[in-house]
């Protein structure tokens, strides 16, 4: 199956309520608790550039690759202007784009719990090649835990045990904690979602 969603247009139309112009708070958090160090990094589904902006200020060297043309001419953009030097690129990683050795650690916020539903064995197959031996992935997914966000405002949503099994298949889990995702904007009210914060050593 290929991915249904026009990302271009939707950055095109502002129809991006993940997009809040902040980093990610559950991101600075295991920055602060020194789980993951600086190193040499690939973020998945960067959009605008937000948290690769805030990872290379905390010292990681940065790749950062979205399918969206127009997400990544915005990145590039807010990357010069906060004077980040990272590597943006126009990719679709599961299509076997070169970006060169498997890296240190790779981020996505919200991009595995939306590919699982159309391409699971692709994106296992693309994080196979883009993470190194003992290297580390972290993904914040949307939670079914979830009692409160109606499905058509949040993320889609990952039982425990689908996420635990599919990852590791590839990885050892080395912290599964829940979290609530902060600057999601939908028709102009803020809401909450109930997230998966995931992070993983590879084998």
């Amino acid at each position: 199956m290929q991915d249904t969603i026009n990302w271009n247009e939707r950055y095109s139309t502002k129809q991006t309520p993940w997009d809040s112009g902040k980093h990610s708070i559950e991101l600075e958090r295991v920055l602060n608790e020194r789980l993951v160090k600086p190193c040499r990094m690939l973020e998945i589904g960067c959009g605008t550039g937000t948290n690769a902006i805030f990872l290379a200020k905390r010292g990681f060297t940065v790749t950062a690759v979205d399918v969206s043309p127009l997400a990544v001419e915005q990145a590039k953009t807010k990357g010069k202007q906060a004077g980040a030097n990272i590597d943006f690129r126009v990719a679709d990683v599961m299509s076997g784009t070169d970006l060169g050795p498997p890296f240190d650690f790779v981020f996505d916020r919200g991009v595995y719990h939306h590919v699982r539903t159309f391409d699971l064995w692709g994106f296992l197959s693309a994080l196979s090649r883009l993470t190194k031996s003992g290297g580390q992935y972290l993904t914040l997914a949307g939670n079914a835990n979830d009692r409160h966000t109606p499905p058509e405002g949040g993320p889609p949503v990952v039982r425990t045990v689908e996420i635990c099994s599919e990852l590791t298949s590839l990885f050892d889990l080395a912290q599964l904690r829940e979290f609530t995702f902060d600057g999601v904007v939908v028709d102009g009210k803020a809401i909450t979602p109930l997230g998966w914060s995931a992070l993983f050593r590879r084998r």
